[in-house]
């Protein structure tokens, strides 16, 4: 297939006025402009001038974790019968029938970062996958992507109400800390048996630590869900600690702390942008958060927080942060190419490249904006959204 006639805005460092995008067998196989385009046929696509993108990207929801209108029976995000589970997989409780999915689709989210919530100072292993298909197995692109820690207010939150630790920052932290310390005995052990098994006794199996062991050796990212400046900080006091590869996930006060974020050379996923101040970690929610980050060098991707605000607005979520002051280009960056950087998947997703997957988008108007509708989606390839005259 060849979608030609197009505005190619390829988050790469070119962008072409008028080209063409070749696709064979799910992925970009050629890009230029529209004086080398190949033959074209009757069954390609005249993008009639049109912007074509890389599909978006949101890098923090809990798509398919909490149902859309269901209640309990759909929501396993938050398993609150423990503070501690990095063993807990959110690949094991997406469902890709939830609606949700095809809303996200429909806006052009053509892939998400989910997983397990804010309840648990260490909440559990996060997926990145497409939004397209009906079988999790089948959508996943990394899994694990990421481990999901928390602090801050909501797991004194939740556990104050069972009258069971952490009702503090301080028990939040020491719950995190005394794991990923033993963790780290656990993978000391291993070692030594591995090396030397009749020395050395192997440890008892730990499912915990096992889970948390690949944050120790940087092969997993830990998301820090912080909002406040306070709790951004020991994140990352924690994460040079222990020395992990980490990513601020909403911080929210970090407009505020910006020069301190940059010279951190911090990552950060940021959002909500349009939801009110609920509770009192909101309370320094602005739509200059972005921009402020920006300005530092701070990488950063935009989200939603599926279900807080619903992942199909993602685009729009951009476009407030332009409002708040941020580059438009920048704000097209931080749900394209910086979430797939940040998450790891930019060998796949994020940009218009050559051998990357054929995830991309058709707009008529500003894709930014509140009344935008892609005229095409394409996923891996195949079209799952045609409004093209």
């Amino acid at each position: 297939m060849i979608i030609y006639n197009a505005r190619i805005l390829t988050m790469e460092d070119v962008d072409i006025e008028c080209g063409y995008v070749q696709i064979e067998d799910g992925k970009i196989t050629a890009i230029g402009d529209m004086d080398n385009a190949p033959k074209v046929t009757s069954s390609d696509i005249n993008a009639m001038n049109n912007t074509l993108l890389p599909g978006f990207i949101d890098a923090h929801c809990h798509l398919g974790m909490w149902e859309d209108s269901i209640g309990f029976e759909g929501d396993d995000g938050n398993e609150e019968s423990d503070p501690c589970t990095p063993h807990m997989r959110a690949l094991d409780a997406i469902n890709p029938a939830d609606r949700c999915f095809n809303e996200a689709l429909e806006a052009g989210i053509t892939t998400v970062m989910t997983g397990p919530g804010s309840a648990n100072p260490i909440g559990g292993a996060w997926v990145a996958m497409k939004t397209s298909g009906i079988c999790i197995d089948d959508m996943v692109m990394l899994s694990p992507s990421a481990m999901k820690f928390a602090l801050g207010e909501n797991p004194k939150s939740v556990y104050n109400s069972k009258n069971l630790s952490p009702v503090t920052r301080m028990a939040t932290v020491a719950i995190i800390r005394e794991n990923l310390i033993k963790a780290k005995k656990y993978l000391k052990d291993t070692e030594n048996y591995e090396k030397d098994p009749d020395e050395y006794d192997e440890p008892e199996y730990d499912i915990k630590s096992e889970a948390l062991v690949p944050v120790l050796k940087r092969e997993l990212p830990a998301h820090f869900h912080c909002h406040r400046s306070d709790d951004i900080f020991t994140a990352i006091r924690l994460s040079k600690e222990f020395d992990l590869d980490y990513v601020l996930i909403h911080a929210t006060e970090g407009h505020m702390i910006s020069d301190s974020l940059g010279q951190n050379n911090v990552k950060a996923i940021v959002g909500p942008l349009i939801c009110d101040r609920s509770k009192p970690e909101l309370k320094g929610l602005d739509c200059k958060n972005a921009a402020a980050l920006y300005d530092k060098g701070v990488e950063f991707a935009i989200c939603t927080d599926h279900p807080v605000i619903p992942v199909q607005y993602l685009p729009i979520s951009a476009g407030i942060a332009v409002r708040g002051g941020l580059d438009y280009d920048e704000a097209l960056r931080a749900i394209t190419i910086n979430p797939a950087r940040i998450c790891n998947i930019d060998n796949r997703v994020g940009s218009i490249a050559i051998g990357k997957d054929a995830d991309l988008l058709i707009f008529d108007t500003d894709p930014l904006s509140p009344y935008a509708i892609p005229k095409l989606v394409m996923v891996d390839g195949e079209i799952v959204r045609n409004d093209i005259d």
